[in-house]
């Protein structure tokens, strides 16, 4: 057990008084401790000792009272007996209520489970009982014994029948497998030999392969060999579009096998279902988004993560906890490989993998450089557009999205039959509508943030508050009718292109056009089925996808990112830039042809040379010297504490005093606390926010301080003078 998990459950100890509900008594011949999911910054701890008739074991489910209610629960474990030679006259024992009924009929949470639980709350500050509930499917929280075990004979029925329809399906149609490259097959027989020899716990493996290197035929024959060896595999995605075509190949690869997927796109009764199946170990393949890590496999014997380097597998509420770090510490802690997977690994998982006396060796790098049958990676053409308005002036290029010459790529494409993706990371019409008379600007009442104008609906929209209005029909300051446009988001550049290129047929793939069910599936098929010749669309359909006719990518509006204040922003674009480039080409017969074209005011830009060689070791290694002579992740360890409230002020007043709360605790010599600031977007929703930052040479000292913290910052943000809205605690953030 590591000493963060044991640091973390010595820390969980209370009880809870005697509240007003009246539950029947029970024999009580034993105290368990029991988790339970509190409000983030009760006063009671998340552990509570409650009577049992038995000894149920740690892992169990059960339902116990709390205040009022009666909620769901986890056995932690025994809890100690009160010392009998202890003095008590001057403090009276606590009366404990008892467990209303415990779950048997669902098999407990395994050693394994419990460990990532505790683990995760001790590295995320948060409480085991937050995070050990959270993880489970809400339908589970609600159910009784009689109504669980009425849900588990359903599930045994149709497991039963779809067993017998899927080897049905595999005696119809047997799976075919295809030829492996050479450098697939180095990388299979290198994770082969390290899984033959292997004592302990297996280094975690990270896969840097070429976009349409053939990733996913690894990923396949993993699950192969664990499968065989009647084992689960998890394998995790960044987001949820990208889980359908995932599972669809596994399912054809493995039609006699139960594969589940675990997503926030689920129904509630889905969600149970599938992680019932799971943790009753009938899935073989678990296939989910973040959320995913927390799956309950009792045989797990490996675990995936796709396209490692992605954001979306940090969570931006609740425990913030990042589903890939944490998968690679439930590999080491169960002892099963871990494979991560990337064209463009994220800056910290690649100084994992570096040389060790260069500080990384923690992982193992293996690599595929190639794309499947020989086609070559696309070619990279900057349009200079400094120069393009210089010839043809800065109002043409205001008025029409694309310059010349690649409008005339695109024209080139639609004669040969081929399909193109135009992307622009910004959904909506415009960003902004503005008043040429006054100046009047579309902003949200409620937020520092501009309202979206989306022409469809005719409507302003906050993206942050969701406020939505109707588009007035003159300025609101000046009655002047002329309200303008400012700036271009999806909607408005598909509206241009289908002027631009009269025929043609376009479509837009962005959060605003996929909301309905099913409505993603759908504009993927088309594409698929070349119904789509120019597809205009977000980061949404940069990475993952195969589209084997497109040929060309364009970006027109790439260089925002370039001068951000986030230090991470250009690994994020050079990533995004690189994904999206690799949809062009993946048919080897078309790759010859491919091109990525990125229109910039900036082209001798240094990351934009790297990305014409398709070289991300050299950009990796110039990013990574930066951040070490500037003391970044990942040769430094942040953590960002936020707090919310009715005023800058208040906000700013929290932070101020917590930072001197910090500068008296031991260890605070080790630690830089940085003055606090408001945050980059300071109002949402009425709610003033702000920031500090907190960092560390040494992940320790960091994680020393801020246990020592905690009860300051609960106590602090309920006195008068500092009380806020709400606070949060953000361990290894990836926005700043």
């Amino acid at each position: 057990m590591s000493k963060a998990l044991e640091r973390a459950l010595t820390s969980l100890s209370t009880t809870l008084s005697t509240a007003s509900v009246d539950i029947p008594a029970l024999p009580a011949d034993y105290r368990l401790r029991v988790l339970v999911d509190l409000p983030r910054h009760s006063r009671l701890d998340a552990v509570l000792d409650y009577l049992a008739p038995e000894p149920w074991p740690a892992g169990t489910l059960v339902r116990v009272p709390l205040g009022k209610r009666e909620v769901s629960g986890i056995v932690w474990g025994l809890a100690e007996a009160p010392d009998a030679g202890a003095d008590t006259t001057d403090t009276p024992a606590p009366t404990l209520r008892a467990v209303t009924q415990a779950l048997t009929a669902l098999p407990p949470f395994s050693a394994g489970w419990l460990r990532l639980v505790g683990f995760a709350a001790s590295y995320y500050q948060r409480s085991p009982g937050e995070v050990g509930l959270s993880a489970l499917p809400p339908d589970l929280r609600d159910l009784d014994a009689v109504q669980l075990a009425r849900r588990l004979k359903r599930l045994d029925k149709a497991r039963v029948a779809a067993a017998k329809a899927a080897a049905t399906a595999a005696q119809v149609h047997p799976p075919e497998r295809p030829t492996l490259s050479p450098e697939q097959q180095t990388v299979l027989d290198t994770l082969a030999a390290v899984a033959t020899v292997a004592e302990g716990p297996p280094q975690p493996s990270l896969l840097f392969g070429a976009t349409g290197s053939g990733k996913t035929e690894v990923y396949l024959r993993e699950a192969e060999r664990v499968l065989a060896a009647g084992r689960q595999a998890l394998i995790l995605v960044p987001e949820i579009n990208l889980t359908p075509q995932l599972e669809a190949r596994f399912a054809e690869r493995f039609p006699d096998r139960c594969i589940v997927s675990l997503h926030s796109g689920l129904t509630p009764a889905q969600r149970l279902q599938h992680w019932l199946s799971a943790h009753l170990g009938h899935a073989d393949l678990v296939l989910g988004t973040r959320m995913a890590v927390f799956a309950s496999m009792p045989r797990l014997g490996l675990i995936v993560i796709d396209e490692e380097h992605d954001p979306s597998y940090k969570q931006q509420e609740g425990a913030r906890y990042s589903a890939r770090d944490l998968a690679v510490w439930r590999g080491r802690n169960e002892q099963v490989p871990v494979l991560l997977g990337s064209a463009t690994p994220s800056l910290e998982s690649w100084y994992n993998a570096g040389p060790v006396d260069a500080g990384g060796g923690r992982y193992r790098r293996l690599v595929m450089p190639s794309r499947i049958g020989g086609g070559h990676l696309p070619a990279v053409r900057l349009v200079d557009l400094s120069r393009i308005a210089a010839q043809f002036g800065k109002q043409a290029l205001r008025q029409h999205p694309l310059a010349p010459p690649l409008l005339a790529a695109l024209r080139e494409r639609l004669d040969r039959g081929e399909q193109s993706l135009v992307l622009l990371n910004r959904r909506g019409y415009a960003p902004v509508l503005h008043c040429t008379n006054c100046g009047w600007k579309s902003a949200c009442p409620h937020c520092s943030a501009w309202r979206v104008f989306h022409k469809l609906d005719r409507t302003l929209r906050c993206h942050h508050c969701g406020i939505t209005e109707r588009v007035p029909r003159a300025c609101p300051d000046c009655g002047d009718p002329d309200i303008q446009p400012m700036g271009r988001g999806t909607e408005r550049l598909e509206e241009q292109l289908a002027d631009l290129l009269p025929g043609a047929r376009i479509g837009r793939i962005d959060a605003d056009s996929t909301r309905t069910k099913g409505s993603l599936e759908t504009q993927l098929a088309q594409v698929h089925a070349g119904e789509v010749d120019v597809l205009v669309g977000t980061q949404m359909v940069a990475k993952g996808h195969d589209f084997r006719r497109m040929t060309l990518v364009a970006a027109v509006q790439a260089d925002a990112a370039l001068f951000s204040s986030d230090f991470r922003a250009p690994e994020r674009l050079f990533s995004l830039l690189m994904q999206a480039g690799g949809r062009a080409g993946r048919d080897a017969e078309l790759a010859g042809r491919s091109e990525v074209w990125i229109q910039t005011w900036h082209p001798e830009h240094a990351l934009y040379a790297a990305l014409r060689r398709h070289d991300y070791e050299a950009f990796a290694a110039a990013q990574l010297a930066e951040r070490e002579s500037a003391g970044m992740p990942p040769f430094s360890f942040q953590a960002l504490l936020r707090a919310d409230a009715r005023t800058p002020e208040a906000a700013l007043a929290f932070l101020e005093a917590a930072a001197l709360q910090a500068q008296r605790l031991p260890g605070a010599q080790e630690v830089l606390v940085y003055p606090p600031v408001p945050a980059p977007i300071h109002r949402v929703a009425d709610v003033e926010r702000a920031q500090m930052l907190i960092e560390a040479s040494g992940r320790v000292a960091l994680h020393r301080l801020l246990a020592q913290w905690l009860p300051d910052l609960k106590t602090l943000s309920s006195e008068s003078a500092t009380r806020v809205l709400r606070w949060s605690l953000d361990i290894d953030p990836l926005s700043i």
